[in-house]
């Protein structure tokens, strides 16, 4: 996974490159009418049911778009939310608040969406002593505010990209010419360049989890797209050797029985590519 020193480099190339799309040379909305003396406060609006994140994401916009603006928080990441709930107020300069409003908005509907999805596959996985995981299904450009919202809905982060964890998929082992030459060249490759990357390889079938039990060096195996009753025998398979994670197609309804099976994880890309906005607003009080 990647650090917290580069996540945090992430988050801050989010904000200026959406400062940038979203101001350009100014809001000329507010500077026509708004006078730059102008103060004022604002409260960010609940108008739905779920999980909120993205507060501590609004606390570094606004700083970034003004050091003296103020946020009074009331409700913390991660915290259950219900319609006509007040999440903060925001005061300081009027113009200040409105320029910074739709990328506070934007983020925080999508990231309290995402983390209101993980965390009903989080209770559903109650007790099974499985963990959710989201993917790189992602939105181009904004990964990290996503898997920052997986985080706060209670889930784990798969792998940032392609450069902090090797993952073998199909179509690599396929190009590769097959399991054994794929991770054999993978471990050349990572001994040759001198870095330290875990390896995820995917299974299509039993006879694939077999081929890749005969390999060491493998810290995790994708069970893709199995049936439960061939995950039940897969993971038997697998036993300690390294652990386990199903994915393809799992939904709200077949989650349980997956975990049931004894997987250690499941990975779930519809925790970020398929979700609908929380509805927030920001009003001035």
């Amino acid at each position: 996974m990647i650090s917290k020193e580069q996540f945090q480099k992430e988050i801050e190339l989010i904000v200026a490159n959406a400062i940038r799309e979203d101001v350009g040379d100014g809001d000329h909305s507010s500077l026509a009418c708004i006078p730059e003396q102008a103060t004022g406060k604002a409260k960010l609006l609940v108008k739905d049911n779920g999980i909120i994140a993205g507060v501590e994401f609004a606390k570094t916009v606004f700083q970034h778009i003004d050091k003296d603006l103020k946020m009074d928080i009331l409700i913390e990441d991660g915290s259950k939310v219900a319609y006509g709930d007040i999440v903060f107020y925001v005061e300081g300069a009027s113009q200040s608040i409105l320029k910074a409003e739709r990328l506070v908005l934007n983020a925080m509907q999508r990231m309290s969406a995402i983390a209101t999805k993980t965390k009903q596959f989080v209770d559903l996985l109650e007790g099974t002593g499985t963990k959710i995981l989201d993917t790189r299904k992602t939105t181009p450009g904004i990964r990290a505010l996503e898997k920052w919202a997986v985080k706060i809905g209670g889930g784990e982060n798969h792998r940032f990209a392609l450069y902090d964890m090797i993952m073998l998929k199909d179509n690599h082992i396929d190009f590769a010419g097959g399991i054994t030459k794929a991770i054999n060249k993978t471990k050349a490759y990572l001994k040759n360049t001198n870095r330290d990357l875990k390896i995820i390889v995917e299974a299509r079938n039993l006879e694939e989890i077999q081929e890749i039990l005969q390999n060491k060096g493998v810290y995790r195996i994708l069970i893709d797209n199995f049936n439960y009753e061939d995950t039940k025998k897969a993971v038997a398979l697998i036993g300690d050797t390294c652990l386990t994670e199903s994915s393809g197609g799992i939904n709200e309804k077949t989650i349980r029985k997956y975990a049931e099976c004894g997987v250690d994880y499941i990975s779930s890309g519809a925790l970020t590519h398929s979700v609908y906005n929380m509805d927030l607003s920001l009003k001035a009080v």
